[in-house]
C-alpha cells in the first residue's frame, strides 16, 4: 500500500544490489502481488529493535510465541517455515527445518521491509507458500555519518547500536553493530503464579546477543555495479516452558526446559549489476549463510540435568550456499521479461548425545544435505487504458541422498486503473514448497518419502485514493492448501497430513490530511477450515480478527508522540493430540497499547526518547500456557553526526 511507505526515507539510502527486483509498473507497483512496506522511520516510531516487532501491525501478520519460546511470524494463517526471508538477497530460514528466528535481525541496519502476501513474484523461488518478507539494509551516500545509541528500561536491560556510513564517487558503505542483554521479560500484574512460573519475571526468558554487519559498493563505470555484504551474530537465551504442569489438563504441554547456551551466525553475499544495452541488464549473486549453535534440553527447572529420558545436549550446524542469475529485457511498449536462474546447496549435521531413557544414553550423528534448482520467468506489460498484466511460471528440482522431486508454480495477475483514483487487481498463483532437512531426516520425526507442499491463492482487491491526503487498500483472498507436513501422532513421523483452507479480507488506510500528522489503520479477518483431522474446525493459534491503529504527530519544536493499539481476537486451539475426543477452547482476546515520546535537540543530533510497551499491562498468550510480556518501561539517547 503506498502509504504503508509515506514515513520512508529517500530511496538512495537503499542497498537494493542483492534484492530480488520484481517487474512491475513503476518503483512498488507489482500487478499480482500485494506488498506492505515498513521503513526505517516506521521502526524508529515504533521503537522496534527486532525483525518481530518491526513488521507486527502489518496485515494478515500474526506474532505468535509457542512451546519453543521463539516468536513465529505466521502470514494469512501459514506458519512461519512457509514464509520465505531474505535479508539484501540471503536466504535467512534455516535450512534444517525453513524457520527463523526473527529476533536474530536487528532493525539499526534495515532501510525498508517489504512483505508480498499471497500471490508473490514466482522470481523467488519455491518456498513462499505464504509470503514473502524483503529486507533491504541501509546504503552509505556522501559525507559521514555516525548514528550511537543507549537504550534499557525495567529490569535493567541494556541495548547499545552504532552505524558509520560514506561514499565517495565509486565507492559507498554502511556499518552497523550493536549488542544487548535481557534477563528476562516482565509479567503483568494480572498473570496468576503457578507451580513452574512465580510472578516478576518470565522464567528462563534472558537473552544476550552481539551483531555486526557491513555492506561495501562499488562502481568502477556507469554500466556496472558490485557490492559486497557481510554479517557475523553471536548470543545465547532460554526457551519459556509451559507454565502449567498439570497432567490432567487436556490443554496444556508438559513443562521443557530447553536453552541455546550458544550461537553463531555467519552470512556473505557478493553482487553484481550489469547494464549490457539500454534493453538487457544482468544482475547476479551469491550467498552463504551458515548457523551453529549448542542446543540442550535439561530435565529440571534447574538446568543442570541431563539424565532424565528426553533430555539432550547437541551441536547443531546448518548452511545454506549459492548462487542466482536474474536478466531483464525490457520490449519497450511490448513490455518487459525477467530469467531467473539458481542453484542452492543446504547442509545439516549436528552431534551429540540424548538420554533414550533414565540413565541411558544415545549417540546423536546427523549428516544430511540436498540441492534446489530453480528456473523462474516472469512477464509484465503496462498496455493502453490502465491495464497492467503479468504472468510467470517456475520450474523447481529438489535432489537428495534418498530421491528427488519436481514441481512448479504458476502466477497470473491484471491491475485496472478504473480512475485516476481507483485501482483494481486480481491475481492466481500456484506456490510450492519442498521438505526440508528436517522434515525428510528428523532423527525422531523424519519421514524421506514426504511429497511437496502445494497452495492456491485467489485474490482481488481495490487501492482508492481519498480526498485529504488519504488513501486505502482493500484486500481480499482465498487459498486451498494440499499435502501440509504435520506430524502424525499415531506413528510419530511426519506425513503429508494437513489440508486447511483460508478466506479472508484485508483493509489498510493512512491519512496526512493535517500536516506533520500520521494516522493509520490497518484490520484483517482470517477465516481457517482444517480439514486434517476429525473434530476441528478452525486452524488452532490463528486470529480470525485482528485490528491496528498508529498516530504520530511531529511538532515543529521537535518534539514526538507516538502510539499504537494491537487488538487480536477470535483465536482457537484443540486437546493434545492423544486426548480424545477432540475438545476446543479460545484463547482471551486482547488488546496491547504502545507509546513513546521522543525530543529533537541540537538539530536532531541528540534524541531523547521514553516510552512504554503494554502501556495496560495486559495478561495475554499467544499460546496456551505461555504468558506474554506485561508492561515495559523504556528510554534511551541517541547521537547522530
Amino acid at each position: 500500500m503506498p502509504l504503508q511507505a509515506a514515513e520512508g526515507g529517500d530511496r538512495a539510502d537503499l542497498y537494493s544490489l542483492g534484492e530480488v527486483v520484481v517487474t512491475g509498473r513503476g518503483e512498488g507497483a507489482q500487478p499480482a502481488e500485494t506488498v506492505y512496506t515498513v521503513t526505517s522511520r516506521d521502526i524508529e516510531n515504533r521503537d522496534a529493535r527486532t525483525l518481530d516487532q518491526a513488521i507486527s501491525l502489518l496485515p494478515g501478520v500474526n506474532v505468535r510465541v509457542g512451546a519453543d519460546g521463539t516468536p513465529r511470524i505466521d502470514v494469512r494463517g501459514f506458519r512461519t517455515r512457509h514464509v520465505l526471508l531474505l535479508l539484501d538477497g540471503i536466504p535467512m530460514n534455516s535450512a534444517l527445518d525453513q524457520q527463523f528466528d526473527p529476533r536474530d535481525i536487528p532493525t539499526e541496519n534495515i532501510a525498508e521491509i517489504k512483505l508480498s502476501v499471497g500471490t508473490s513474484s514466482v522470481l523467488y523461488g519455491q518456498g513462499a507458500l505464504g509470503g514473502v518478507i524483503n529486507i533491504i539494509t541501509k546504503k552509505g551516500n556522501k559525507g559521514l555519518k555516525v548514528m550511537a545509541s543507549g537504550e534499557t528500561g525495567s529490569g535493567e536491560p541494556y541495548l547499545l547500536r552504532a552505524t558509520a556510513s560514506g561514499a565517495s564517487d565509486r565507492f559507498d558503505y554502511f556499518l552497523s553493530g550493536s549488542t544487548t542483554k535481557v534477563n528476562g521479560f516482565p509479567l503483568s500484574d494480572g498473570f496468576t503464579a503457578t507451580s513452574e512460573q512465580g510472578d516478576g519475571y518470565r522464567k528462563n526468558s534472558d537473552r544476550q546477543r552481539n551483531n555486526v554487519l557491513g555492506t561495501l559498493g562499488f562502481t568502477p563505470n556507469a554500466d556496472l555495479s558490485l557490492g559486497l555484504t557481510v554479517s557475523y551474530a553471536d548470543g545465547s537465551y532460554g526457551k519459556p516452558s509451559s507454565a502449567i504442569n498439570d497432567p490432567n489438563d487436556p490443554f496444556a504441554s508438559p513443562p521443557k526446559f530447553d536453552r541455546v547456551d550458544g550461537f553463531w551466525n555467519v552470512s556473505l553475499q557478493l553482487a553484481a549489476e550489469y547494464a549490457a544495452s539500454e534493453q538487457l541488464n544482468i544482475r547476479g549473486w551469491g550467498f552463504l549463510n551458515r548457523r551453529d549453535e549448542h542446543d540442550n534440553q535439561f530435565d529440571n527447572g534447574n538446568f543442570n540435568s541431563v539424565l532424565k529420558s528426553g533430555s539432550f545436549k547437541e551441536e547443531v550446524s546448518t548452511s545454506i550456499k549459492g548462487l542466482t542469475l536474474q536478466p531483464r529485457y525490457d520490449l519497450g511498449k511490448a513490455g518487459q521479461i525477467t530469467l531467473s536462474l539458481s542453484a542452492e546447496h543446504d547442509d545439516w549435521n549436528n552431534s551429540g548425545f540424548t538420554a533414550v531413557a533414565d540413565n541411558t544414553f544415545g549417540t546423536l550423528n546427523a549428516d544430511q544435505s540436498l540441492s534446489i534448482y530453480s528456473a523462474s520467468l516472469e512477464y509484465d506489460v503496462t498496455l493502453p487504458a490502465g491495464l497492467a498484466l503479468t504472468a510467470g511460471y517456475g520450474h523447481y528440482w529438489q535432489t537428495r541422498s534418498q530421491g528427488s522431486d519436481t514441481d512448479f508454480s504458476a502466477l497470473a495477475g491484471l491491475t485496472y486503473d478504473l480512475t485516476k483514483e481507483t485501482a483494481l487487481k486480481a491475481s492466481f498463483k500456484r506456490s510450492v514448497r519442498f521438505p526440508s532437512l528436517g522434515d525428510l531426516y528428523d532423527l525422531s520425526q523424519g519421514n524421506p518419502n514426504l511429497q511437496t507442499e502445494t497452495s492456491l491463492t485467489y485474490q482481488g482487491g481495490v487501492a482508492q485514493k481519498l480526498p485529504m491526503k488519504s488513501e486505502l487498500e482493500l484486500t481480499g483472498f482465498y487459498t486451498t492448501t494440499h499435502d501440509l507436513i504435520q506430524n502424525n501422532q499415531a506413528t510419530g513421523h511426519n506425513t503429508n497430513l494437513s489440508n486447511v483452507r483460508f478466506a479472508g479480507l484485508e483493509l489498510a488506510a493512512a491519512t496526512h490530511y493535517v500536516d506533520r500528522l500520521l494516522l493509520r489503520m490497518t484490520y484483517s479477518y482470517l477465516h481457517s477450515e482444517d480439514r486434517s483431522r476429525a473434530g476441528r474446525d478452525e486452524q488452532q493459534y490463528t486470529p480470525g480478527n485482528k485490528l491496528a491503529l498508529e498516530s504520530k504527530y511531529d511538532f515543529a519544536c521537535g518534539f514526538t508522540p507516538y502510539a499504537s493499539l494491537l487488538f487480536v481476537g477470535a483465536q482457537y486451539f484443540y486437546t493434545k493430540n492423544n486426548v480424545t475426543p477432540v475438545q476446543k477452547a479460545r484463547l482471551n482476546d486482547y488488546a496491547l497499547v504502545n507509546v513513546k515520546l521522543s525530543q529533537r535537540l541540537w538539530d536532531g543530533r541528540v534524541t531523547l526518547y521514553t516510552g512504554v510497551n503494554n502501556l495496560l499491562d495486559e495478561n495475554y498468550e499467544t499460546s496456551y500456557g505461555f504468558p506474554q510480556a506485561g508492561r515495559f518501561i523504556y528510554g534511551g539517547v541517541e547521537f547522530r553526526i
